[in-house]
């Protein structure tokens, strides 16, 4: 036997997935995650029983439900599933599937349409951050108003143009670790000692641990002998790379208050260099075994802060504008991705506001079919 279970398939940003109402779902936690695992088919590489696209990106589901707080229009729970792992993470954020939240609540009716766009405060729940969404919402030909996923919004690493969706995060720093800077200095020099059977040795480095939405690592490519202009594909097939730097995933964790790091899907590990396209910087980012293809919207927001905090390991690699009120381009392997960032003008060292701008779409709707031994 098997049960049904309403979603809508959506694209949000770079990622997508199933977004369900969180009372469609079951209450109780491991019987949610056993269902979810289900419907996305892990563990299996190619997720070849579910609805999970065999990566990382495409392994993701968001679970959303009215505001419970004041204030609060809608809460948002993001699940990071794994296509070979049978564990689902709702540790971290995800600033892509956020940007669908505002268009999934309108097609289930959560909230209604305001006029000509709809803002909707949005509480996270992986990290208790706030942001304000908004979107289009047109009328249509019978009179009503809809949410709009035609427009002109194009963002790199998805094909065409769609409706701009705006993003205002309110209070990132500290996502999930203590604060801004975990470790409470802007740059640290650190030793990483190889684990039993590894084929490299000993070595020191300089990175920045930085959350400001999302726990990131931040080195300079060429510290580790690369250049940062690899693709994807080259740095995810040298296996003594990889080995490096989830050996310095592993101590950096520590050292940022997040414990034993192992199982966890962060803190992603961002390699940086000069940016080669007129941006501020270029990147390439781990999520955390795998490179991204682009980058995330909260590890983009966090590479952006870092590059504007004097003595990071950006300085002297990133290229800013001058102002309080900063257009930060983050180059990554399919395009960029521009962070508007207003700097605190009591404290330069402080990020006051982060913006930007995603696009999603709402690919389909029906019923995820579970087998009911998952409840």
């Amino acid at each position: 036997m098997q049960k049904p279970i309403p979603v809508l398939f959506m694209r949000g940003g770079t990622s997508r997935g199933p977004f369900f109402l969180e009372s469609d779902l079951p209450a109780d936690v491991a019987a949610r995650d056993r269902v979810l695992l289900a419907v996305m088919g892990s563990p299996d590489k190619r997720q070849i029983d579910g609805l999970g696209g065999a990566h990382p990106l495409t392994s993701k589901v968001g679970i959303v439900r009215p505001g419970t707080t004041p204030g609060v229009d809608l809460e948002f729970l993001f699940a990071q599933l794994q296509p070979e792992s049978d564990k689902v993470d709702t540790t971290p954020n995800c600033g892509n599937m956020l940007a669908a939240v505002v268009p999934f609540a309108l097609e289930r009716g959560l909230i209604p349409a305001q006029g000509d766009t709809t803002t909707a405060r949005v509480l996270t729940r992986n990290t208790g951050m706030l942001c304000d969404i908004t979107v289009l919402t047109p009328e249509t030909p019978e009179g009503g108003r809809a949410v709009s996923y035609e427009g002109d919004a194009h963002i790199d690493g998805v094909p065409g143009h769609c409706a701009p969706i705006t993003i205002n995060f309110l209070d990132t720093a500290g996502s999930v670790c203590s604060g801004l800077l975990p470790t409470g200095r802007v740059r640290d020099t650190v030793h990483v000692e190889p684990p039993a059977g590894a084929d490299f040795t000993a070595f020191d480095i300089d990175v920045t641990c930085i959350d400001n939405g999302m726990p990131l690592v931040l080195l300079r490519a060429q510290d580790l002998g690369c250049t940062g202009q690899e693709t994807p594909a080259q740095l995810n097939a040298d296996r003594a790379l990889k080995a490096r730097i989830e050996a310095l995933r592993l101590h950096t964790g520590q050292l940022m208050g997040l414990g034993d790091v192992s199982g966890r899907n962060y803190p992603k590990m961002t390699l940086i260099s000069a940016p080669q396209a007129g941006g501020a910087i270029s990147t390439r980012s781990f999520i955390p075994h795998v490179c991204h293809e682009a980058i995330g919207v909260l590890a983009a927001v966090t590479v952006g802060t870092a590059c504007v905090l004097e003595g990071s390991v950006t300085e002297g690699v990133a290229r800013l504008p001058e102002g309080s009120s900063k257009s930060v381009s983050i180059e990554h392997p399919s395009g960029e991705f521009t962070v508007e960032l207003e700097l605190d003008p009591q404290d330069p060292q402080k990020v006051a506001r982060a913006a930007l701008l995603r696009t999603a779409r709402h690919i389909m709707r029906g019923d995820a079919m579970v087998p009911a031994a998952a409840f």
